[in-house]
């Protein structure tokens, strides 16, 4: 049987359907702390866009955004500092930022060294 997501005991349904000021006492203290002062203008416009139309895809660079119910099931580019990263807001991201799912390094996979490199620097031992 697939495991049913809950958010401190809510369903996913429950949460979409669910307030701001409902919200708000499930969340953690620095998140309930950012939601009770209220959304910068840049973020409410981005609330707004997201409930006018919500299948619409969404760019922003407002990485440090908390998200909230509203925002489940919506597609949201969000600017890694190259490119915009898509995400679906699934109900597992409820109550983080929206910039802890966009990584801004990549990993990095050293190879054989590159042009211009030194002769002792070529030579990889066998073993």
């Amino acid at each position: 049987m697939p495991k049913v997501f809950e958010f401190r005991g809510r369903s996913a349904e429950d949460m979409k359907k669910m307030k701001l000021d409902e919200f708000r006492p499930l969340t953690t203290s620095r998140v309930r702390r950012v939601l009770k002062r209220g959304f910068t203008d840049q973020e409410k416009k981005l609330l707004e866009n997201v409930r006018r139309n919500p299948r619409k895809f969404h760019k922003t660079h407002l990485r440090e955004m908390v998200i909230v119910p509203e925002m489940l099931g919506v597609k949201i580019g969000v600017h890694n500092g190259k490119e915009f990263v898509t995400l679906e807001i699934k109900p597992e991201m409820l109550a983080h930022r929206l910039g802890e799912f966009a990584l801004t390094r990549k990993k990095v996979s050293h190879s054989a060294p590159g042009f211009g490199a030194t002769k002792s620097s070529k030579f990889i031992p066998l073993k």
